[in-house]
């Protein structure tokens, strides 16, 4: 359960949305909140929000990402996570990442900033006062400024059946490359609603982040936002889900499949 809590966190961040070509899918202000639960249980909640801020005196989108884990859950395994990035407003492209959690007693205090006109990362370790510079690929992203490269950067409506997508991506100390292939539409129910979604199967092509990606399945509005409305992995019990609770802020309008 431990390792399936903290994948759905890290996967909110990073795995699950595409948009029209050179259109802005959010702004500042969208917020989500997401449960994360095993049938009726609830294990976890987290969420995602964009703040306007100005970093190195570069206007920004501040993304803050946070999970917690709930109810008697939190009694014998405490999670407090927090992830933040801080990406250019024009081309989707990652300055800085954090990554600061502490997962039953583990824990890490993690910045990243990124010279992408050098191709290096300055990994600066405070749980340790550690500093190291990686090579770094182009148009790298980081875990959580992936997902919002990925909804502004790919267009719909050319999508077919099979279709894949690949992302560089830079992690903790180590560059991946992050693929996600289009498996179709669906219209799923949920609590605000039956919603038609586009399918995805999110998964690391080489060295691989986590070992339950390729059974996980995401689904996204199938609208101008592309926002993020169920997560499901598959396990040998069953399945566990992430499921959007709550949202606001959206930059285009909401719409709900009517019977």
């Amino acid at each position: 359960m431990k390792k399936l809590i903290l994948l759905f966190i890290a996967v909110l961040a990073f795995s699950s949305a595409i948009a029209q070509e050179n259109h802005q899918a959010f702004e500042s202000g969208e917020w989500f909140k997401f449960r994360i639960h095993y049938g009726w249980f609830t294990a976890s909640y987290a969420t995602l929000q964009v703040k306007d801020e100005t970093l190195n005196g570069v206007p920004v989108h501040h993304i803050i990402g946070e999970g917690k884990s709930s109810g008697v859950l939190s009694l014998f395994f405490k999670v407090e996570d927090l992830y933040e990035t801080y990406i250019d407003k024009s081309e989707v492209k990652p300055y800085r990442f954090i990554r600061k959690i502490n997962e039953g007693g583990h824990t890490k205090d993690i910045e990243i900033n990124f010279d992408h006109s050098q191709k290096k990362a300055l990994v600066f370790n405070k749980k340790y006062n550690t500093k190291e510079t990686f090579p770094v690929k182009s148009n790298v992203q980081d875990m959580m400024s992936s997902f919002y490269y990925l909804r502004n950067s790919i267009n719909t409506t050319s999508l077919k059946k099979g279709d894949e997508q690949f992302v560089n991506m830079f992690f903790d100390n180590e560059n991946y490359v992050f693929k996600l292939k289009f498996l179709g539409r669906e219209v799923i129910r949920t609590k605000m609603g039956k919603i038609a979604c586009l399918k995805f199967r999110p998964f690391v092509q080489a060295d691989r982040i986590f070992k339950e990606e390729e059974s996980m399945t995401v689904w996204v509005s199938d609208d101008d936002n592309r926002m993020p409305v169920r997560i499901k992995a598959d396990i040998l019990v069953g399945s566990i889900k992430a499921d959007l609770d709550a949202f606001k802020g959206l930059k285009h309008p909401f719409k709900v499949v009517v019977d």
